[in-house]
């Protein structure tokens, strides 16, 4: 069958040989989904890879009879993961808005889940309309591994991290920079402006969180922040070369990139947004372990 025109809020119904074709409007739907990275190919749909946009696409036309492009906030890259990614779609009005979300999550592989699902104007887009998106890396630095945490986090145990040293480095990163020395090759985004919002490391017993969010995030900017950051956090950079690095946009001294598996697309902002905040607000866990001193006491106690 022939795809809808997108463009337009109607699209005709296929007209049999002495019937005339009627109308069909059209409903934008906005979806907020969660997926676990870890056997995807990243977000953006790609020839011979498993994406996260090929298979809730090949849901919907498993639903409506045709294919239909899902347009989403950002792209993660391969094995990123995402708390609370943002699309859009547009559907025929006559599946109600919020039935969307139960549909594809019964077509759907158990990495992927649509939380919600609601009606949008037809103006909104799920990434010309946001005006932040917001990324979280975790850090798990005990010597010791743990399975649990391992699919969600970067086990750093090689040496001690400083996270105070760290937060140092970022802070003088909010605001409206040029950041082509966290820019990897091959993007197409023309330019490398970036404006910070917040960047944020801290610590929760054995585990370091970096935040940032930003109106938009360079192609694998994230996972060479964080892997120069470290560099700081150890001691074998100070936040003022950090610094300096990517204001002279020293691309060359960015090597290493943090594996991607701690990385999480965390939420996406809007002026206005139709779900509500327990949908999409810090709906990754962070994790929390007991200190040696807390195991001691709980033992004593029986």
């Amino acid at each position: 069958m022939s795809t809808p025109a997108m463009q337009s809020s109607w699209v005709t119904a296929a007209p049999s040989s002495d019937v005339e074709p009627t109308p069909v409007k059209l409903q934008r739907v906005a979806l907020v989904i969660q997926y676990l990275g870890t056997h995807f190919h990243g977000w953006q749909r790609q020839p011979q890879q498993r994406t996260v946009q090929e298979e809730i696409e090949n849901a919907l036309q498993s639903v409506l009879g045709y294919s239909v492009t899902l347009h989403g906030a950002g792209r993660t890259d391969a094995g990123v993961h995402a708390a609370a990614q943002v699309a859009h779609f547009d559907a025929p009005a006559i599946v109600p808005t919020h039935r969307w979300a139960d549909i594809l999550n019964h077509r759907l592989s158990s990495d992927i889940v649509v939380r919600a699902s609601a009606a949008v104007d037809s103006n909104w887009h799920a990434r010309f309309s946001a005006l932040w998106r917001r990324y979280r890396y975790s850090l798990y630095t005990d010597k010791r591994p743990n399975l649990f945490v391992r699919p969600f986090s970067w086990h750093y145990y090689q040496a001690p991290l400083n996270e105070g040293l760290m937060q140092e480095a970022l802070t003088p990163m909010i605001g409206r920079h040029h950041l082509a020395a966290f820019h990897r090759a091959g993007s197409s985004r023309p330019h490398s402006w970036v404006e910070v919002q917040t960047a944020k490391c801290s610590r929760d017993g054995a585990f370091i969180h970096i935040e940032l969010q930003a109106s938009g995030f360079l192609y694998g900017m994230m996972r060479l922040l964080v892997g120069l950051l470290v560099q700081v956090g150890r001691g074998l950079r100070s936040p003022a070369e950090f610094t300096e690095l990517w204001i002279s946009e020293r691309r060359d001294q960015v090597r290493y990139a943090a594996p991607p598996h701690g990385l999480c697309l965390l939420r996406v902002g809007y002026p206005d947004f139709p779900f509500p905040t327990e949908l999409w607000f810090d709906t990754q866990p962070k994790f929390v372990l007991p200190t040696v001193d807390e195991l001691r006491f709980e033992h004593l106690l029986g």
